[in-house]
C-alpha cells in the first residue's frame, strides 16, 4: 500500500515542513498515465526534493460552468489517494473560487508558488494555463521562475497511437461504454466512490439486493449493466454486477443512479463508504415488458459478470 500524501488546503498557512518541494502543477482529474508522466518527470529533475502537486478544487470548469453535467473522474479524496500511489508526499489543494480566479498569473507565481509554498522546482505540461483569464502559460512560468531562482521543467505531453493522454479522452471512453480502455489510460480501473444510501428495495424483491450509491459529481458513464468489483471500508474486495441508469422498467427515474449487487455477500452496507470499479459494460440499459422478464435478465447479467470477473483483475483494494 502506498504511503499517504499530506493534504494542504490553505495555501496561506502551509507548515514549515512542507516547504521546499518540487511540484507538478495541474488539475489532475483522473490522475491518468499522462499525469503520472508529469509527476515522475518533475521528480526526476530534482529527486533530492520532496515530491509535491499543486492542484485546484473545485475544478475550474465547475466554477465557470456550473450548469454543465457532472464530469469528474476523481473527487478530492480519490485524487489524493491516486497521487499518493505515485509517491507524491504533499498535495497543495488550492480552493478555486472567484477570488482566486481573479488572481493574476504573476501573483500566482510570486505569492503562491514562491512565497507561500516555497517551492524550489516546478513543472507543468505544455498546455498548462493559469491566472486571471488564463494569462499565464508554460513560457510565462519559465520566465518568472527563473527570475525567482526556482527551477522549472516543461514536460512534453505523453501520447500513444490514439493521441495525447487526457482526461477528456478518458471521459469519452467511459461515456461510450469502454471502461476497460479507460482503465488502460488511467493505469487502474475507473472507480465511483460514495456512501450507500437507502433505495426502494426493489432489488431485494427481485432476488438481487443492491447497494445504492449516488453518482454525485462523478461523470455518468454509459448507462447499462457492468461487471464490477467493490471495495468495502474494511478493505475487503467483492465481485458483483451493477446497473447505472434510470431503471426504466420499474422506476422511470429522472436521476441516474448506481445500484450494485455483491455476489455471495450478506451484510448491511447502509451508510458505508464503498468504491465500485467498473470493468466491462455487459449491455446497454433497456426497458423490459415486466418484472419477470427483468428478473430473468438480471440472472443472465449476473452469470455473465461472474465469467468476466473470473479473469485476473487489478488486485488493489483500498479506500482513501
Amino acid at each position: 500500500m502506498s504511503a499517504q500524501a499530506q493534504l494542504h488546503t490553505d495555501w496561506k498557512t502551509v507548515p514549515t515542513a512542507a516547504l521546499g518541494c518540487a511540484a507538478a502543477l495541474g488539475n489532475f482529474d483522473g490522475v491518468h498515465l499522462g499525469h503520472a508522466h508529469l509527476v515522475h518527470s518533475v521528480h526526476a529533475a530534482r529527486p533530492d526534493l520532496p515530491r509535491a502537486v499543486v492542484t485546484f478544487e473545485p475544478h475550474p470548469r465547475e466554477l465557470f460552468r456550473p450548469q454543465d453535467p457532472a464530469f469528474r473522474l476523481t473527487l478530492p479524496e480519490e485524487r489524493l489517494a491516486a497521487l499518493a500511489a505515485l509517491g507524491v508526499q504533499h498535495v497543495f489543494q488550492i480552493r478555486f473560487d472567484t477570488a482566486f480566479a481573479s488572481m493574476s498569473a504573476e501573483e500566482f507565481v510570486n505569492d503562491v508558488l514562491h512565497q507561500a509554498l516555497g517551492l524550489r522546482h516546478v513543472g507543468c505540461g505544455q498546455d498548462f494555463a493559469f491566472g486571471h483569464r488564463r494569462g499565464g502559460d508554460a513560457a510565462f512560468l519559465a520566465a518568472r521562475t527563473e527570475a525567482l531562482g526556482i527551477g522549472f521543467t516543461q514536460v512534453p505531453t505523453l501520447s500513444d497511437v490514439g493521441g495525447p493522454y487526457s482526461s477528456t479522452r478518458i471521459r469519452r471512453l467511459l461515456q461510450d461504454g469502454y471502461p476497460e480502455k479507460a482503465a488502460e489510460e488511467l493505469g487502474r480501473p475507473w472507480r465511483i466512490q460514495g456512501d450507500v444510501q437507502h433505495g426502494d428495495k426493489r432489488g431485494r424483491l427481485l432476488g438481487f439486493p443492491t447497494a445504492n450509491v449516488p453518482l454525485g459529481r462523478h461523470l455518468e458513464p454509459a448507462r447499462g449493466v457492468y461487471a464490477v468489483t467493490v471495495c468495502l471500508s474494511d478493505g475487503t474486495r467483492h465481485p458483483g454486477v451493477a446497473n447505472i441508469g434510470l431503471r426504466p422498467t420499474i422506476a422511470d427515474g429522472k436521476e441516474s443512479r448506481l445500484e450494485v449487487h455483491l455476489f455471495d455477500f450478506e451484510g448491511d452496507l447502509y451508510g458505508q463508504r464503498i468504491s465500485v470499479a467498473l470493468h466491462r459494460l455487459l449491455r446497454a440499459e433497456q426497458r423490459f415488458a415486466g418484472l419477470d422478464a427483468l428478473k430473468a435478465q438480471i440472472a443472465q447479467d449476473a452469470a455473465l459478470a461472474r465469467q468476466v470477473l473470473a479473469a485476473p483483475l487489478d488486485p488493489s483494494c483500498s479506500l482513501p
